[in-house]
């Protein structure tokens, strides 16, 4: 089993959290730090090991599935903390809800830095207005785009460098350590209970009422099929055909009440 991630390792995932939190690849970013499966994807890439690290992002994702950003901040960054608490749980074999544990407070922090980036911004606003002013589109380039990327890049790639690289290692043969202790035995409940407040999230902001059916139904679907092993694809389809029949019969029934 790895021990501990390389310098390239390090390096890679680093570079993609800054990127990702800088919005270097345009908009589709903002969907990638959202979301800590794409993260997953790439901390397994660069580890060699997919299935273990998207076993443990699905349960990560859980927790972020019903968390907005409101200004763009979120409570806890959701690439941050994959990026650590996966390499901690493959390094360290822990389960899933441990790692779930580990990534909301590795999330925490994150949101303070990417706040220090916010902070940092508004020096560049000034610049902004003054090139707005003097009508100069290659300094309001240079503001708007440029210079917080740059000061994304510089600000998270050097630390998540060093928490990769020097960070994961410990907390893994830490949490070796306490695997047959309490401490681990309330990680494990900590994190298995955290999927369920974003569930509950998600729920909240459907909000309406009529449509908590489907999410019975789709949960009692996953019960009951669960011994035929059908995969996601096949969910996603009935999800689609109900969702279809749905629109069919409502679209209908305006229709009749129109004539």
């Amino acid at each position: 089993m790895q021990m501990s991630l390389s310098i390239s390792q390090a390096a890679l995932i680093a570079l993609w959290i800054a990127i990702v939190e800088a919005r270097a690849l345009g908009y589709s970013t903002l969907m990638l730090r959202f979301s800590p499966l794409m993260t997953g994807l790439i901390v397994g890439i660069v580890m060699h090991d997919i299935p273990t690290a998207m076993t443990i992002t699905a349960a990560i994702q859980l927790i972020y599935m019903g968390l907005i950003a409101p200004g763009g901040a979120m409570p806890s960054e959701p690439a941050v903390a994959t990026a650590i608490a996966v390499p901690v749980a493959i390094l360290g074999g822990l389960t899933p809800e441990a790692a779930i544990a580990i990534a909301v407070p590795v999330g925490l922090l994150g949101s303070y830095l990417y706040s220090l980036r916010f902070f940092i911004n508004t020096f560049i606003i000034r610049l902004t207005d003054k090139y707005a002013d003097e009508l100069n589109e290659k300094g309001l380039t240079l503001s708007i785009i440029v210079l917080p990327i740059l000061v994304s890049l510089v600000l998270f790639f050097p630390l998540m460098f060093i928490a990769l690289y020097k960070g994961t290692p410990l907390i893994a043969d830490l949490v070796k350590t306490l695997t047959v202790g309490k401490a681990f035995h309330v990680l494990n409940v900590v994190g298995g209970g955290l999927p369920a407040l974003g569930i509950a999230l998600t729920l909240t902001v459907i909000g309406k009422r009529k449509f908590l059916v489907f999410f019975l139904l789709a949960y009692f679907m996953a019960v009951i099929l669960k011994p035929l092993n059908v995969n996601t694809v096949t969910y996603a389809i009935l999800g689609g055909i109900i969702a279809y029949l749905y629109v069919l019969v409502t679209h209908s029934q305006v229709e009749g009440q129109e004539i």
